[in-house]
């Protein structure tokens, strides 16, 4: 089935973003294509705008147009469906948004002659559960962050993997990741840098007490459930860094792979390998003199 119908989100706090979120909708009505616009950048366009739920069912493709933010936004409002996710970046770095707005349209004309490609990637489901009943629930594309937030001292929080006890972090934090959120804060925490395709989860912690607290690569099916112990008011989680929950000494946090994944459309001019070499700086092609 062809593209019928583009979705596109993006940052509407900046007024550059809407302006090129203008020339798309343009040229989507210019292909006889139907234009979704989340509800936040309809608002500022007049147009009708569409919820996240609402707009993954009725599009075909979903645009998205700042930084991996807004990507993760995107991932996450419309978890629920298996439309692609094509990311412009409007932004300063940008792992998941691996399209130039100079490259857009010509992104564009190859989805719409089915000259592209997709990738899976892994999600996860977090939840917390309390002794006064109380829960909260949200699915993640990068990663889950529990830390100690403004408290002076370290949180400990007692690790447990597939019902098998692990160990208790004394950490400023931990850091349960995917792939894909291996080169987000856990890489700037010291983690490894784990490709995409593998499926597998992170557990890294912030500034352990203990030094011999390391990294650790969990199979993609593990459930981890971590418990706050800690002597002040508590910790804060944050999940892709823009949901965030405030956790009281005793919470339980639950996290497991998602039955949801996000289909990324990956460019066709830069491999994941191409795309590290890029933003983390590394050298570029060997020499003639490195491959004798």
């Amino acid at each position: 089935m062809g593209i019928k119908a583009i979705g596109v989100v993006g940052n509407a706090n900046k007024t550059h973003v809407v302006e090129n979120i203008a020339r798309l909708a343009d040229w989507i009505g210019g292909k006889g294509l139907e234009l979704l616009l989340e509800k936040e950048a309809a608002a500022k366009l007049g147009a009708r705008g569409y919820h996240g739920d609402e707009l993954g069912s009725r599009a075909d493709l979903v645009v998205t147009m700042g930084g991996d933010g807004t990507l993760l936004q995107a991932a996450r409002i419309m978890r629920k469906s298996s439309v692609p996710i094509l990311g412009v970046n409007m932004g300063t770095f940008g792992y998941l948004t691996v399209i130039n707005l100079n490259e857009m349209f010509d992104a564009l004309e190859g989805v719409l002659a089915g000259d592209y490609r997709t990738e899976s990637r892994m999600m996860l489901d977090v939840a917390v559960h309390d002794d006064r009943g109380e829960s909260f629930e949200c699915s993640v594309l990068n990663d889950v962050v529990i830390n100690r937030g403004n408290y002076s001292r370290l949180v400990d929080l007692e690790t447990h993997v597939d019902g098998q006890y692990l160990t208790t972090y004394r950490a400023d934090g931990l850091i349960i990741s995917t792939p894909t959120g291996s080169t987000a804060y856990s890489l700037s925490a010291g983690g490894p840098i784990v490709l995409p395709v593998l499926n597998t989860v992170i557990l890294n912690p912030i500034c352990p007490h203990t030094l011999t607290n390391r990294p650790v690569i969990l199979p993609a099916a593990a459930v981890l459930k971590v418990m706050l112990w800690t002597r002040e008011a508590g910790a804060i989680m944050s999940c892709d860094g823009q949901v965030t929950y405030n956790l009281k000494p005793g919470d339980t946090i639950s996290v497991r792979k998602s039955a949801c994944v996000t289909k990324l459309v990956v460019s066709a001019r830069r491999d994941y390998l191409q795309i590290l070499r890029s933003k983390l700086g590394w050298g570029g092609s060997p020499t003639a003199a490195n491959r004798t």
